[in-house]
């Protein structure tokens, strides 16, 4: 692989297809969480992607049995007690968002396994998401005690409408793969075993389409997310508004434990 993708040493590149790029997050023995140094890659990563003119597609996987955990546990204390974290992950997660959306080259997510957290917003922000059957989409941030910023509130209405996405959302209900793909959380929902391989012939027709009209159809359609930008931006300022908050540390705590976090039923708003 080129010297261009060096730095980006928590995922793994290849060539499936002359013009397609594969990146697969690379941390399978804790699920693929996001420790600091992936998730400044999975930001950074979607720009180098645009000014490659060897890549056509992109093919966006994780390691193992799972997409990606979400964030690690780890860097979510660290946010909680320094406020120069708290802001350095909240600009990594607006580019990453951001950064999908202007990338020039569609990317196709396969989504294997669980998907929480940034995995999320990796597995929908996508161009063509593709899950396992048996795949697990878990948007946990009220359970977790944060709003739901990172991605939800920019594409969950549009994809499966407002109804759903409040359900989901609010109750951090999750959702199969197959269901994801009956609400239309999802482009398209497979077998298990077939998951590599629908992936990667999906994402080859877009490497072996004409490019600049796939390029420009994709800046067209995600006009629809830049209108919704503001809407992003204030969902993801809240989210990081609960990292000083009460309800945070006790939702850690709960996840760590591995039971149910008890909130104090009281709110100031």
């Amino acid at each position: 692989m080129s010297d261009r993708y060096a730095r980006f040493a928590r995922l793994l590149f290849d060539r499936p297809h002359p013009r397609v790029l594969r990146i697969v997050m690379n941390n399978p023995e804790r699920l693929n969480a996001a420790d600091p140094e992936m998730h400044r890659d999975l930001c950074e990563v979607w720009r180098e992607v645009d000014h490659d003119p060897t890549v056509n597609a992109v093919l966006l996987t994780g390691a193992g049995r799972a997409f990606c955990a979400g964030g690690d546990l780890d860097l979510v204390g660290r946010m909680i007690a320094d406020f120069d974290t708290r802001m350095t992950v909240w600009r990594e997660a607006r580019d990453m968002v951001y950064n999908m959306i202007n990338c020039g080259k569609p990317i196709v997510s396969a989504i294997n396994g669980p998907a929480v957290g940034a995995g999320l917003v990796l597995a929908l922000m996508a161009d063509i998401s593709i899950a396992a059957k048996g795949a697990r989409l878990i948007d946990g941030h009220t359970k977790l005690g944060v709003a739901a910023g990172d991605h939800a509130a920019i594409i969950w209405p549009l994809l499966c409408g407002m109804a759903k996405a409040k359900y989901h959302l609010l109750l951090c209900e999750p959702v199969t793969g197959e269901e994801a793909e009956r609400i239309g959380l999802v482009s398209l929902a497979v077998p298990d075993a077939d998951l590599p391989e629908r992936s990667l012939a999906v994402a080859t027709r877009l490497a072996e389409g004409a490019p600049t009209a796939i390029r420009l159809t994709k800046y067209a359609l995600n006009n629809w997310l830049r209108q919704a930008g503001p809407t992003f931006d204030t969902s993801l300022a809240l989210e990081f508004l609960g990292f000083g908050g009460p309800e945070l540390p006790e939702g850690v705590k709960a996840l760590r434990e591995r039971r149910p976090a008890v909130f104090d039923q009281k709110s100031v708003i």
